[in-house]
């Protein structure tokens, strides 16, 4: 963990905003563009038109930036990746939660668009996800990290790719995501490229959605449409996703941010219109119905029909 590259990869994601839990681990807390937004007194994430979270009382962090996965549309630095690290115990996670977030968000207290009352609500936050970075599911202790911030009073959100199947059947998150980035393997392992091909293991932790589902628990499908490479065949992605039995799917656009953008060019991001174009052919193979769609963020949220 001390070696050069991965003292100038944290320095990098420092500057990016980044705060560490420990010098020793790549855990790390990060507020999103929508937290700080809501903050100021502006927009909100989708979430929380979705899902009624609100953007500024939420934490966005992981405790590893570790990935099995190099996604051509996810917006991390492959090149700060970390080749060795100390796993934290869940509890010297969350124990330190307050503190970086509060100090993540220091320079927004004198901003004359914060109000004191949100500025305290922000102290107090009642959403935590985790998707910040890496694959979470690669962190030895996930499920006990999410029963501790269950605990906490507030709710859980978990975004994961899917390939590891027996480690999600052991969390329970207010709400699990999986991310479904293609409709069939040739094509999964063309965008998510992954170190070996887990495509099986996608198709199973999406399928055990409808068990936690019909347990009572939240789950959600996340398509991320990328023009020109994984935007076909709508029909195969309803039939994953109809067979899954998962509560929500979120139909989303790439958006050309971050470290992607050395990946891919604009000209791979979808307009709305062409999102809602591809639910539209979605849907007559689906038992879903559209909950609702941001213009903003170009995506459109379906809801199983109860």
């Amino acid at each position: 963990m001390h070696s050069v590259q991965c003292d100038q990869s944290k320095k990098a994601l420092r500057g990016m905003g980044y705060q560490f839990f420990h010098p020793d681990s790549s855990a790390a807390l990060k507020p999103c563009l929508w937290c700080k937004r809501s903050l100021s007194g502006g927009d909100q994430c989708y979430k929380n038109q979705f899902y009624g979270i609100t953007s500024h009382r939420c934490v966005q962090l992981t405790p590893t930036l570790r990935c099995n996965h190099t996604c051509l549309f996810c917006w991390r630095s492959f090149e700060h990746e970390y080749t060795g690290e100390k796993d934290l115990l869940p509890q010297e996670i969350v124990s330190r939660i307050p503190f970086l977030q509060k100090k993540a968000l220091g320079g927004y207290k004198v901003s004359p668009k914060v109000t004191k009352e949100k500025w305290e609500e922000a102290l107090q936050p009642d959403q935590y996800a985790i998707s910040l970075a890496g694959e979470p599911t690669l962190y030895p202790h996930l499920p006990e990290l999410i029963d501790l911030l269950n605990q906490t009073g507030g709710t859980t959100f978990l975004v994961s790719n899917g390939t590891m199947p027996d480690v999600l059947k052991r969390c329970h998150p207010y709400q699990k995501y999986i991310s479904l980035t293609a409709p069939d393997r040739e094509t999964y392992l063309r965008i998510a490229r992954p170190r070996e091909d887990y495509w099986d293991r996608v198709l199973e932790s999406i399928s055990d959605l409808g068990h936690e589902t019909d347990a009572g628990y939240r789950t959600a499908i996340r398509v991320t449409l990328v023009r020109g490479i994984n935007d076909q065949d709508p029909e195969g992605y309803a039939r994953i996703i109809e067979e899954s039995g998962a509560q929500f799917v979120e139909v989303k656009a790439y958006m050309h941010v971050g470290y992607s953008q050395r990946r891919l060019t604009i000209t791979h991001m979808p307009l709305h219109d062409e999102i809602e174009q591809f639910t539209k052919r979605m849907l007559p193979h689906l038992s879903y119905r559209v909950l609702g769609e941001n213009t903003l963020s170009r995506v459109i949220c379906l809801e199983r029909d109860s």
